[in-house]
């Protein structure tokens, strides 16, 4: 899994082919979560 970036021990990552909707995987230690980005609509 490509790793974004690392910040304070947490780490930023995506899968290229993963499913929808597009999100982010944040792990440390033992522990993950995963983050939905959406677009923000500029108006």
């Amino acid at each position: 899994m490509p790793t974004i970036f690392r910040f304070f021990g947490f780490r930023f990552m995506f899968y290229s082919n993963d499913h929808e909707p597009i999100h982010v995987h944040v792990m440390k230690d033992d522990c993950e979560a995963k983050f939905r980005v959406v677009p923000e609509m500029i108006m």
